[in-house]
């Protein structure tokens, strides 16, 4: 299949396709007498692995690893648990984070009058003028 059907087979963007394929996440694809690529069911498969992962928010070097685990038949699984468990890790770390964006935000929202005057306390946080405590 060319380019197009693979994106549409798999979900990922010819573009993507072409990118992870320079980054090497997909094997170089096979040329056509024109020079066009060419994919087969592996690769398309290989795309929709990248997809998923992307989904879930794994970072491209881990989604290397992860598809050399999924290749390696003999691997075991707690290394793809230690994967999943730092990514999960890092994920409760960025929620926690936003949370407290979350919360700063809805202080200052509180604070400010939302009316004709012009003392705003969002605007003074943004340039460090109140702590956004």
């Amino acid at each position: 299949m060319n380019i197009g059907e693979a994106s549409a087979a798999s979900g990922v963007s010819a573009k993507m396709i072409r990118h992870y394929e320079r980054i090497g996440l997909l094997p170089e694809a096979v040329r056509s007498a024109a020079g066009y690529r060419r994919y087969d069911e592996r690769d398309v498969h290989t795309l929709r692995f990248v997809r998923h992962a992307r989904d879930l928010g794994f970072p491209l070097e881990r989604i290397r690893e992860l598809i050399g685990l999924w290749h390696d038949r003999e691997r075991p699984s707690r290394q793809v648990k230690a994967l999943a468990r730092e990514h999960l890790a890092a994920i409760d770390a960025k929620l926690a984070e936003l949370q407290a964006v979350k919360a700063t935000l809805e202080r200052l929202v509180q604070c400010c009058h939302g009316d004709e005057r012009p003392d705003c306390p969002i605007l003074d946080s943004l340039a460090g003028e109140r702590p956004a405590a």
